[in-house]
């Protein structure tokens, strides 16, 4: 982040364990939604016994507590939250307009949690061991837009989430966040590429 008095700009990264257990169950029920982002490295795909109807329900379901998930504050619930159980604090669902949902996941609940632990833990031991990599990454890409369009880059937040794709990429999840492949944030080199773009367009 830039020093006092000028634009300010926050990147926060993370692998969280919520957004990892929410994906995990977006597999383990068989969801495509969001279409353009990929599966999870080495979790089968679900083939739903279902109809379209209900199938229907509980992908809209799904969606409104992904975007709940992913950024909250941006998307809060009309009505209070309570914590699944089984879950930890990884899930909460709305206490009314969910209940397909709830039902649906309750038998995932230990997978989706030690999935969610396991691959939080191997991003924690990475960025451990980055020492600081991750800010002069973003530091470094504001700096060459900077440079590019002869000006201060304008104030601007950017979550990132490193999350364990089938596929190498990045990816819009949001209005403020973007999912990395870990594959690709341990790449220095291509990571500055993908992240340039991104960068261009909000600051």
């Amino acid at each position: 982040m830039p020093g006092s008095g000028g634009p300010q700009w926050l990147v926060r990264e993370d692998a969280s364990p919520a957004v990892l257990a929410a994906l995990y169950l977006r597999q383990a029920l068989g969801i495509r939604s969001p279409e353009e982002l990929p599966s999870l490295r080495g979790i089968p795909p679900a083939d739903p016994l279902r109809d379209s109807q209900a199938h229907a329900l509980l992908e809209r379901q799904w969606r409104e507590y992904w975007a709940m998930t992913v950024e909250p504050q941006a998307h809060p619930s009309p009505v209070p939250l309570d914590l699944v159980e089984g879950f930890d604090t990884f899930v909460a669902l709305p206490i009314e307009g969910a209940d397909e949902l709830r039902a649906a996941i309750m038998p995932h609940a230990p997978d989706a949690i030690d999935f969610a632990r396991s691959a939080n833990d191997m991003y924690t031991r990475r960025d451990a061991g980055r020492a600081g990599t991750a800010y002069r990454a973003y530091a470094s890409a504001i700096a060459v837009h900077e440079r590019q369009v002869g000006r201060r880059a304008h104030s601007f937040e950017l979550n990132v989430q490193v999350l364990p794709l089938a596929q190498r990429g990045l990816w819009w999840i949001g209005s403020l966040t973007i999912a990395v492949t870990d594959s690709l944030r341990g790449d220095v080199v291509a990571f500055d590429r993908a992240i340039h773009p991104i960068i261009a367009e909000l600051a």
